[in-house]
């Protein structure tokens, strides 16, 4: 029988700091994605919305490619079953996509589809990514 050296305090602290940063690795990249291709005026300021189905299509793309590597990232910082842990953050990230959904319904930035997307494609994409990091160990 192999004992696990962290305490039960320390492991949760890691716990919970592996799921912030697979939060934060989603939220930074998927931020200076949008900034830079507004820069590069590729997207259109954030104030116009983006009602091009297009370009929401491009969004949603790069977005699950940052939700896969926010999943493999939590996971690979968890103390111990990664896969738990990423999907921790993918209900974390579906319930912050369902409140911007709610959020956002009226406001006319683009198609209603693109922030259902987000959310619904959040919990399978982070999962995937700790799925991948056990998969690469």
């Amino acid at each position: 029988m192999t004992m696990d050296v962290a305490s039960p305090p320390r492991r949760i602290g890691r716990s919970v700091l592996a799921v912030i940063a697979g939060l934060v690795t989603v939220v930074a990249l998927s931020t200076a994605t949008d900034a830079v291709l507004h820069a590069l005026k590729v997207l259109p300021p954030p104030e116009q919305g983006m009602h091009d189905p297009a370009l929401n299509a491009l969004a949603l793309a790069y977005r699950c490619v940052i939700t896969v590597l926010g999943g493999y990232v939590c996971a690979r910082l968890a103390p111990s079953r990664p896969l738990r842990h990423a999907f921790i953050l993918g209900v974390i990230g579906t319930a912050i996509g369902t409140a911007a959904v709610v959020a956002t319904w009226n406001m006319g930035l683009g198609p209603r589809w693109y922030p259902i997307a987000l959310a619904v494609t959040g919990l399978p994409l982070t999962w995937l990514g700790g799925y991948l990091y056990r998969g690469s160990k």
